[in-house]
């Protein structure tokens, strides 16, 4: 059973150190050798981490006389952030429900307490104006 695109990125992205394959060619396109220089790792494990970058559409590379670089591609962050936006808007629209509730009660607690200080008031002065009598 192949995964779907998203399953893919999300799985790729799971790994720390392909995070920060991304994050550093966001800054600029690299080569392999140029990736994996601050990894305490060989070249072969970082090509591999690339691999699945490649495979989950997230990177490519291309041919530049010697050099192959890699460079990110930009779809499957658009993709990612089409998913993520439509689970943020209904936490958003969840939260805006939830804080008018919690607005109403707020409002219905202040409403009680005025209308109990209300008849406190005239409980007391009804108290007063019998026990000057």
């Amino acid at each position: 059973m192949t995964a779907d695109p998203l399953s893919k990125v999300f799985s790729a992205l799971a790994d720390p150190t392909r995070r920060d394959i991304v994050a550093r060619l966001a800054v600029a396109d690299a080569t392999v050798n140029e990736i994996s220089q601050p990894y305490a790792m060989s070249v072969q494990a970082v090509s591999k981490h690339l691999q699945v970058l490649e495979e989950a559409g997230l990177v490519s590379r291309s041919r530049d006389a010697q050099r192959r670089p890699c460079h990110l591609e930009a779809e499957v962050f658009d993709l990612m952030t089409t998913w993520i936006g439509r689970y943020r808007r209904e936490a958003e629209a969840r939260y805006q429900r939830l804080d008018a509730v919690l607005a109403n009660l707020d409002a219905d607690t202040t409403r009680a307490n005025a209308d109990r200080s209300n008849a406190d008031m005239n409980r007391n002065r009804n108290h007063q104006t019998g026990a000057a009598s």
